[in-house]
């Protein structure tokens, strides 16, 4: 029997990458490689979405692809940006839950056929 992975906390998440990158990774990429990187991380989850939800016929190539381990890699590399330009993606993520409740809490009322 597989034991459920421990939740963690986006803090947890940024201390345990700050960790790994620091014992096992040597060193951070510079800011503009890992902005280089999360869009190509970005780019594989999309070409995945293409062809699972999407139009795109799957290529033998991409048939063993992840989408959550791909998810994973976008969290990892953003999480290395945060960490390098000092943003509490904790504190940022509540600051964006009220702009977003305070901006959009009528918006998309009467639009729930949609989603």
């Amino acid at each position: 029997m597989t034991q459920k992975p421990k939740d963690i906390t986006l803090n947890e998440a940024q201390q345990k990458v700050d960790e790994w990158i620091k014992t096992v990774g040597v060193r951070y990429f510079n800011e503009l490689t890992n902005m280089a990187i999360l869009t190509e991380e970005v780019g594989e989850v999309a070409r995945l979405i293409a062809r699972k939800y999407g139009e795109q016929s799957f290529k033998e190539s991409d048939k063993n692809k992840d989408l959550g381990d791909e998810m994973a890699d976008v969290l990892w590399v953003l999480i290395c940006l945060a960490n390098q330009t000092g943003v509490n993606l904790t504190e940022a993520l509540e600051r964006n839950f009220e702009k977003k409740t305070s901006r959009d809490k009528d918006r998309h009322k009467g639009n729930e056929k949609l989603g």
